[in-house]
């Protein structure tokens, strides 16, 4: 892992603003970490583990994935994601309501799962999966004047809820390959992944050449990605956090940073 740790420093050097990166080999059981522990503002990074939350609360018996909510209209918020556009008293299942999180980091729906199982269960899920300096307060696009803190994350802690999901250790084994096929259909894949190459063939078998099982998250100032790699037979988990960045060069850096480790996962000298 030592030419892909110098290349990822070398892309961090020409940063004007702070970076936490973690990259895991997890068949390897290599880990290099470059500001591991450096709390970031969570931004939408933090509805992975709202999501591994409300799988918990599904485990225990306190609600179904395939219950239905009826939407209303003091839950709807901006930002991201499209149920703030829904019709008022549409009927929409928990299961599909954690999807729209993930893939198109909608507001609402995380709202609406906070709600479902509550900010506790969302801090003891943390706990649980290893996210020991990360917290976790307050649901999103609300007031300044309403926020008691702000939900920090850092890059260690999204990789150990991550290395727990792809190994099947969170919540259940079940569980962990739902949360995994979820991460999948990301639609947002324009920070780590962006430079990888085509994830299809230019055969017709529609060979999948790669996919990523991810979560990012954007505030002005702040860009994040963190997610699960598949490619070449291999895992690997990347989690990288920045601030302080101009954001189209966050943007890049994240791409370069992606591009590094997908060529690494596929040098045969790796």
């Amino acid at each position: 892992m030592e030419k892909l740790a110098n290349e990822i420093e070398e892309i961090l050097s020409l940063s004007d603003g702070t970076w936490g990166v973690v990259v895991a080999d997890l068949d390897r059981n290599e880990r290099w970490e470059w500001n591991g522990d450096e709390l970031f503002y969570a931004a939408s990074v933090i509805k992975v583990p709202i999501m591994a939350a409300v799988f918990q609360a599904e485990w225990e018996g306190k609600l179904s994935l395939d219950e239905f909510i009826s939407l209303n209209e003091e839950d709807y918020v901006g930002g991201s994601g499209v149920i703030q556009h829904l019709t008022p008293g549409t009927n929409l299942s928990i299961r599909d309501i954690v999807l729209l999180m993930i893939i198109q980091s909608d507001n609402t729906a995380t709202n609406m799962m906070i709600d479902q199982v509550g900010v506790e269960k969302i801090q003891d899920m943390m706990k649980t999966v290893g996210m020991e300096r990360s917290t976790f307060y307050n649901k999103l696009m609300i007031s300044a004047e309403g926020r008691r803190h702000f939900n920090m994350l850092n890059a260690n802690d999204v990789a150990n809820l991550l290395i727990g999901i792809a190994n099947s250790e969170v919540v259940s084994r079940e569980a962990s390959r739902e949360m995994i096929e979820i991460l999948k259909k990301q639609q947002i894949r324009d920070c780590l992944p962006e430079k990888f190459p085509s994830p299809y063939s230019d055969t017709y078998d529609d060979h999948v050449s790669w996919e990523f099982a991810n979560k990012t998250g954007w505030v002005p100032g702040l860009r994040h990605d963190a997610g699960v790699l598949y490619t070449n037979g291999r895992r690997v988990v990347v989690s990288a956090f920045s601030k302080d960045e101009d954001d189209l060069k966050s943007k890049r850096m994240l791409a370069e940073i992606g591009e590094a480790v997908y060529r690494w996962m596929h040098d045969v000298e790796s």
